[in-house]
C-alpha cells in the first residue's frame, strides 16, 4: 500500500468511531436491534416457516469480499431483512412442528445478553467465580425442581454443568465411563468395550450396539433385549462399558423403563446415562415425574432447557452422582492455569467437567428464566404444551407434546386397502409390503407438499419400515388456533393427494 493510500485511508477510519464498545453508540444500536426483533416476532407468522431459497442464493445476493470501509449499521441491517430472513427457517414460529422446538423468552435472550455482554471464559473458580458458583446454583434449583436424588445434587456430593448440547454431556460421560473401566480392568481391554448407541470416544466402529425396538412396547428398550445383548458380548470376549437410555427418543418419544433396565445394567457394571433432552422438562411436573422413576440407580442425565424450558441455545444440563470420573477423565492442568484456589481443592474448576478448555457464562440465562417466571409458572408451561395435541391419529401412544401420524388407505381403495389386515403368507405378504409401500410414498408426498406450503413445518421418522409424520408441539408462541390450522392444512394437502393417487 502506497503513503497516499494509506493517508486516505486513515482519514476516512478516523471520520468514524473506532472504539468498538463505544457506549453511546453501544446503546443506539442496540436499541436498533432490539426494535428489530420485537418486529420480528411481532410479524413472524407472516413468513413461510420452512424457507423457500435454493441453495447457492445467498452468493449471488452479496458483494465477493468484505467491505474495504466502515459500514453503517442501518445498511446492513436492511440486508439482514432483504437478504438473511429469506433463508432463515423460522424455528420461533408457532407453525414450526418440526424436530423439536428451541424454546425462546424475554428472560431466556436479556440473560443471552447479559452472558454475551460480560463475555467471560469462565473455565475455572479463578477466571470468574460467580459464573461458576451461579452455575453450581442453578443446577441444584433445577435438580430439586425435577426431584431428582440428592445424590445428583451439590448438597449431595453429586453436581451439575452446563454443557452446549446433548452429544457433548453423552460424550464427556462415555470418557468418563471408558476410564474408569479401563482403570479397574486394564487399558488392554479398550478395543474390546461395548457402548449400546454410540459411535464415538475411542470405541472400536464394530462395538455400537443400537439395540431394536419394536412397537409392542411403544419403542422402548427392552430390559430382556439389554440383558439378551450383553451376555452376546460377553460370551464374544467383549467388555459391556455403557447405556444411554431415553426419556422422549426423538423418533416418537418413547421412554425407556429406567428401573428395570438399571437392575440389568448393575448387573454387569454398566455406566448409564439417562438422555432427556426433549421430555426432561416436563419432569418438573409432578405428574410427569413418573417417566423418570429409576432414575436415582443410573451414574448420569442430561437434559436440554433450550428445548422446553424457554431458555436460548445453547443449554444442555447434565447431572452427575460421582463429578470425580469426568474430572479424572478430562482435568487439564497447565501451569499457566495453577491458582491457589485450585490448589486448595476447595472450589469447581468447570474446565474439568467439560471437553474444552473456555466455557460462556450459561447459568445467567437459565438462573433469568428461572426466577422471571418461577417454578409454578414452569411448570405450568409445560402443561399447556402436553396437552395441546389430541387431534390425530396417532401411530404410537402420545407421552409428550408431539403426535405421530400417517395417511391409512382407506378400505375402499381397491386390493391394498382390502389386505389391510393380511396375514402373512400366500399373497398376503406380498400385498402387506405393497400396502406399505404405497402408504409410505403417500406420506412422503404428504409431508412434502404440506412443508413446500410455507403455512406449516413438520419432520418425519421411519417406524419398522413405515414413514410416520412427526407434529411436534412446543414453540413459546403456539397457541391452540395454530394446531388448529395446522390440521386444517394435513386435511387439505392429504384430500388433494388422495384424490390424484
Amino acid at each position: 500500500m502506497n503513503g497516499l493510500n494509506f493517508d486516505h485511508e486513515l482519514n476516512h477510519t478516523s471520520s468514524n468511531n473506532t472504539n468498538p464498545l463505544d457506549p453511546e453508540e453501544f446503546r443506539r444500536q442496540g436499541h436498533l436491534i432490539v426494535d428489530f426483533l420485537v418486529d420480528y416476532y411481532a410479524d413472524i407468522e407472516k413468513y413461510p416457516v420452512l424457507s423457500q431459497v435454493e441453495s447457492g442464493y445467498l452468493q449471488k445476493r452479496l458483494p465477493k469480499s468484505t467491505p474495504h470501509y466502515p459500514e453503517p449499521i442501518e445498511t446492513f441491517l436492511q440486508d439482514v431483512k432483504d437478504h438473511i430472513i429469506p433463508g432463515i427457517t423460522h424455528w420461533q414460529s408457532p407453525n414450526f412442528f418440526a424436530y423439536f422446538q428451541c424454546t425462546s423468552s424475554i428472560a431466556g435472550f436479556l440473560g443471552e445478553m447479559l452472558c454475551t455482554g460480560f463475555n467471560v471464559a469462565g473455565f475455572n473458580w479463578i477466571a470468574s467465580p460467580v459464573a461458576t458458583e451461579l452455575e453450581m446454583i442453578v443446577m441444584d434449583w433445577l435438580g430439586e425442581m425435577l426431584n431428582l436424588p440428592n445424590s445428583f445434587l451439590f448438597s449431595g456430593n453429586g453436581g451439575g454443568v452446563i454443557q452446549g448440547t446433548t452429544c457433548e454431556a453423552i460424550l464427556c460421560t462415555m470418557v468418563a465411563a471408558r476410564d474408569q473401566m479401563l482403570r479397574r480392568d486394564g487399558r488392554q481391554n479398550i478395543e474390546k468395550l461395548v457402548v449400546m448407541a454410540a459411535k464415538i470416544a475411542g470405541i472400536h466402529p464394530k462395538n455400537f450396539r443400537a439395540i431394536k425396538t419394536m412397537k409392542s412396547t411403544s419403542f422402548a428398550l427392552s430390559p430382556d433385549s439389554l440383558r439378551s445383548a450383553i451376555l452376546a458380548d460377553m460370551e464374544a470376549g467383549l467388555v459391556p462399558l455403557y447405556l444411554c437410555a431415553n426419556v422422549g427418543t426423538t423418533s416418537t418419544t418413547a421412554i425407556d423403563p429406567l428401573g428395570p433396565l438399571w437392575d440389568v445394567a448393575k448387573d454387569y457394571g454398566l455406566w448409564v446415562h439417562v438422555d432427556a433432552a426433549y421430555a426432561g422438562s416436563a419432569c418438573i411436573c409432578p405428574e410427569f415425574r413418573h417417566f423418570m422413576d429409576g432414575v436415582e440407580g443410573v451414574n448420569s442425565l442430561s437434559l436440554n432447557a433450550h428445548k422446553w424450558l424457554f431458555t436460548p441455545l445453547d443449554c444442555c444440563c447434565l447431572w452427575v452422582k460421582d463429578p470425580s470420573t469426568l474430572i479424572k477423565s478430562l482435568s487439564t492442568y497447565p501451569e499457566f492455569l495453577r491458582n491457589k484456589a485450585s490448589d486448595s481443592n476447595q472450589v469447581v474448576d468447570y474446565k474439568d467437567w467439560q471437553i474444552t478448555l473456555s466455557r460462556r457464562f450459561r447459568a445467567l440465562k437459565l438462573w433469568f428464566v428461572l426466577r422471571s417466571y418461577g417454578a409454578a409458572s414452569l411448570r405450568n408451561f409445560m402443561r399447556r404444551l402436553v396437552a395441546m395435541d389430541k387431534r390425530f391419529e396417532i401411530v404410537v401412544p402420545r407421552n409428550f407434546a408431539m403426535i405421530c401420524f400417517r395417511i391409512n388407505l382407506p378400505s375402499t381403495m381397491g386390493k391394498l386397502g382390502a389386505y389391510r389386515n393380511a396375514k402373512v403368507g400366500d399373497n398376503g405378504q406380498k400385498l402387506l409390503k405393497e400396502k406399505i409401500t404405497t402408504e409410505n410414498e403417500l406420506n412422503k408426498k404428504l409431508l412434502e407438499s404440506i412443508n413446500a406450503s410455507g403455512r406449516v413445518y413438520m419432520t418425519h421418522t421411519v417406524l419398522e419400515d413405515v414413514y410416520v409424520i412427526r407434529f411436534a408441539v412446543g414453540a413459546t408462541l403456539v397457541e391452540e388456533r395454530h394446531v388448529i390450522m395446522a390440521w386444517k392444512v394435513v386435511q387439505e394437502h392429504a384430500t388433494a393427494i388422495l384424490s390424484n393417487n
